[in-house]
């Protein structure tokens, strides 16, 4: 769980191993709401996550982190980057977006970073402004064929694109927040910290939920890969990314999860992938390129 060296091919594979892992987040999502409630789901999951943790961090004698001003901004990473982002995707899901599409506009997660350090000063070039711009084309592209249509499932309203937006917003915040004001620690303590503020955040509007969950294999095998996966694995991988670049970096690694995701979602829901799609999907890969590619 330490820094390794930059020819270490363990840490070389850590972007690759995090967009595989990060796209099934939406599969699971697609899985797992058919079954139950999305905060319920989550609030569970944060449950299980954490008791997972603790034994970890217990049997590695793994530190926390000093300070209650730390605690603070873990905590506040944890509700932007767990309860709001993923409580946005979830509920999103639920309320008929499909996977390939919820991925695609959480996917403009480098646009959303670049226009906000832009207006903290640093210099946007046109180049980037250019690729701004067609990432949003792009994202229209394929949004606009939906709105309004499709399958259950994979359909388009304004309450389910209110939700995915929203979920941008918070991870691409939470995101700069943490490598802004959260200090490198171990990233055992740190994910607990997150997960139980997200809980905390979480629970309350599980418990005002009427649907019930029901444990059948897909939603069981849903919640095992969440826990283990996803969170153990996936969330640690993003906090150690994160510590270790620039915010920027690390956010060009968001622009690979919609194809990603819209291919698994293709065989294993047969979510359509059209001509527009793909042209929009290439279009906002593009244009998201643009706005992270480092200057010669």
């Amino acid at each position: 769980m330490t820094a390794a060296g930059g020819d270490d091919p363990l840490l070389r594979a850590m972007p690759l191993v995090f967009v595989l892992i990060w796209s099934t987040g939406f599969i699971v999502a697609r899985y797992g709401m058919p079954h139950g409630p999305p905060f319920t789901f989550l609030a569970i999951r944060y449950a299980l996550s954490v008791l997972c943790f603790m034994p970890w961090i217990w049997l590695s004698r793994s530190r926390w982190p000093a300070g209650r001003r730390q605690w603070m901004h873990l905590a506040v990473t944890g509700v932007l980057m767990h309860a709001v982002y993923l409580g946005g995707v979830w509920a999103a899901v639920k309320a008929g977006m499909g996977s390939g599409v919820s991925a695609l506009i959480v996917g403009l997660q480098p646009v959303l970073t670049a226009i906000w350090l832009s207006a903290g000063g640093t210099r946007v070039s046109q180049r980037q402004w250019i690729g701004l711009g067609l990432g949003l084309a792009g994202l229209v592209m394929v949004v606009s064929r939906k709105l309004g249509l499709g399958n259950p499932g994979d359909q388009i309203t304004l309450v389910n694109l209110l939700l995915a937006v929203g979920a941008l917003l918070a991870i691409t915040v939470g995101t700069l927040y943490q490598k802004r004001f959260v200090a490198p620690c171990d990233v055992r303590t740190a994910n607990a910290i997150q997960l139980a503020a997200a809980l905390v955040v979480t629970l309350p509007l599980a418990l005002l939920e009427s649907e019930a969950m029901r444990w059948d294999p897909e939603a069981i095998g849903a919640m095992a890969w969440s826990v283990l996966v996803l969170t153990l694995g996936g969330s640690s991988l993003l906090y150690l990314l994160i510590q270790k670049g620039a915010a920027t970096t690390v956010t060009s690694l968001f622009y690979l999860v919609p194809p990603t995701a819209a291919v698994m979602a293709w065989i294993l829901f047969s979510e359509p992938i059209t001509a527009m799609t793909v042209l929009g999907m290439a279009v906002t890969a593009l244009g998201v390129s643009l706005v992270v590619r480092s200057r010669p």
